[in-house]
């Protein structure tokens, strides 16, 4: 992460100093950055995706056979 350092400047504004820090940020890029990273996953290994796999169809399979036979409860 980019490291953002601002000195208020004599008779400027505390408004003016956070819009020039606004701006200071979304250049730096690390707002986008930040934004890019927030929903990245990590890999789940292979065997992992693999358990969950059958673990979904036992229960697609479960759901199926109780509709079959009139006991599925919502």
């Amino acid at each position: 992460m980019a490291n953002i350092h601002l000195v208020k400047k004599e008779g400027e504004s505390t408004s003016s100093l956070v819009y020039r820090f606004g701006k200071k940020v979304m250049r730096s890029g690390v707002l986008r950055e930040a934004k890019k990273n927030r929903y990245n996953d990590r890999k789940i290994n292979r065997g992992k995706r693999r358990v969950s796999a059958l673990h979904r169809e036992e229960k697609r399979k479960e759901v199926e056979k109780a509709k079959r036979m009139g006991t599925l409860k919502f």
